[in-house]
């Protein structure tokens, strides 16, 4: 089981966001908690699939406390997975099984 914390860096007033995402959301909730991170501020499905959007400063916390660091790109591709499997996987792969996901829905139609 794993926190993983992505690369993005999107602007929210001065502040630099980035995602956090974990396996589990008792996971997710736990590391929130521990960087100080409130819980009115988790999104959730059905609006958004199960993260934080956490500011710099919090992820670098979150990489202290054990978060795994990875890309924007593998954290969609862990969404997606999670979307159709219920789990996110690893982040190793995640790009291409989406890669591969998106090849075999365009063979079949």
């Amino acid at each position: 089981m794993a926190v993983y914390v992505d690369d993005m860096r999107a602007s929210y007033g001065r502040m630099l966001m980035c995602h956090m995402i974990a396996d589990t959301d008792e996971e997710l909730h736990a590391m929130a908690a521990r960087i100080g991170v409130a819980r009115k501020w988790h999104q959730a499905p059905p609006k958004h699939s199960s993260h934080y959007d956490i500011a710099l400063s919090k992820r670098a916390i979150a990489v202290q406390a054990g978060a795994v660091e990875i890309t924007w790109k593998q954290a969609g591709a862990m969404n997606a997975r999670r979307r159709v499997t219920g789990a996110l996987g690893s982040p190793a792969d995640a790009v291409d099984w989406l890669v591969e996901r998106v090849a075999s829905k365009r063979r079949a139609a």
